[in-house]
């Protein structure tokens, strides 16, 4: 997470969500709150802070929501509130966060939650509240279950105890067990607006540029954590290297896939990483646009929309196999550079 903003967990900040969060309101005071709920929607839309925010709300008491009279229901608790701190520091008593954990021997985040992770849960929701209302839990990054760790959250939510409530944070609900997918309400949150991203950019990054914002909220699709990542990511400068290749279709020599690759990983250790996310990203808004019937780039014309589509799936897995057996980032590069020239290449 950038300096500019707090971690959802300590984040008092939730823009453009509104309906989302006068949902949960309103499930609770119907008293018809369901004991499992999948967040889902892009990355770095804000879905990890929604669920800290109502977890917060619901563990203070679930105190008369903020706001004026005709607007939506607000989950809004104070900083200072005594619930907020421990939520943030992460010693709420009723609150359990499972997340990817730390893998010591290779010094970096995993890149699966494993059954261990979860192994904690069962005992965590079979206790009385420790304060007398709910006991709350935060699965952080769900797409990330592997099989094990997904039946084993599947087998409590089979028989969920009283006043527990699972809240399943999830960028790819596509890869959960559809089993475990039906057994919770799913609440999905929309890109935030152009003019609240650009509003939101110009608050958390007030030294960049007006240009530079305004290109991190295009590329962020309104997804404001996203544009906070890229903006700390080396972001404009990758951008701008997937802009370069994709013009260099279907002319891109080895020498020049070669130089390319040179300046991709000058940047940040993650920059194979950003890069092929923004590769995707930007063919996937390409057949979009051309799916819809508007403008294309030069570059798409070379080849027909599923040859690039499948460019989209083969970056994909070449950008998880590196990071799954740490495969070497040079090589990467060079061969998600290689497999676009080859779709590109004329026929």
């Amino acid at each position: 997470m950038t300096d500019a903003a707090p971690a959802p967990r300590a984040n008092p900040w939730l823009l453009g969500h509104a309906a989302a969060e006068a949902a949960l309101v309103e499930a609770v005071r119907a008293g018809r709150l369901h004991h499992a709920w999948l967040i889902a929607g892009p990355a770095g839309i804000g879905k990890a802070t929604l669920a800290f925010r109502f977890t917060r709300w619901l563990l203070a008491g679930a105190p008369a929501p903020h706001g004026r009279a005709g607007e939506a229901a607000s989950l809004a608790l104070d900083p200072a509130h005594p619930v907020f701190r421990r939520v943030a520091a992460g010693s709420h008593a009723d609150l359990l966060t499972i997340e990817r954990g730390f893998d010591d021997k290779r010094r970096r985040q995993r890149r699966e939650i494993l059954v261990d992770d979860v192994r904690a849960l069962g005992g965590f929701l079979r206790l009385t509240p420790a304060e007398g209302g709910w006991r709350v839990v935060v699965v952080d990054g769900a797409e990330g279950l592997n099989r094990n760790a997904a039946n084993a959250l599947l087998k409590l939510l089979e028989e969920p105890p009283p006043r527990a409530l699972l809240l399943l944070v999830c960028s790819a609900p596509g890869r959960l067990l559809p089993t475990l997918r039906s057994r919770c309400r799913i609440l999905r949150l929309a890109p935030l607006a152009l003019p609240v991203m650009e509003g939101l950019l110009e608050q958390l990054l007030p030294e960049t540029a007006l240009a530079e914002r305004a290109r991190l909220a295009a590329l962020a699709e309104g997804a404001p954590g996203r544009a906070l990542a890229l903006a700390e990511e080396d972001g404009l400068r990758l951008a701008g290297l997937v802009a370069e290749t994709l013009a260099a279709l279907p002319a891109l020599t080895p020498d020049r896939a070669h130089a390319i690759a040179d300046r991709v990983l000058a940047g940040e250790e993650d920059a194979f990483e950003v890069f092929a996310d923004l590769l995707r990203d930007t063919l996937a808004r390409a057949l979009r646009e051309a799916g819809r019937g508007g403008a294309a780039p030069a570059w798409l014309g070379a080849r027909p929309l599923e040859a690039w589509a499948e460019l989209w799936h083969a970056v994909g897995r070449l950008r998880d196999d590196t990071g799954r057996f740490y495969l070497d980032k040079r090589e990467a590069t060079l061969m998600t550079l290689s497999r676009a020239a080859d779709i590109a290449a004329p026929r």
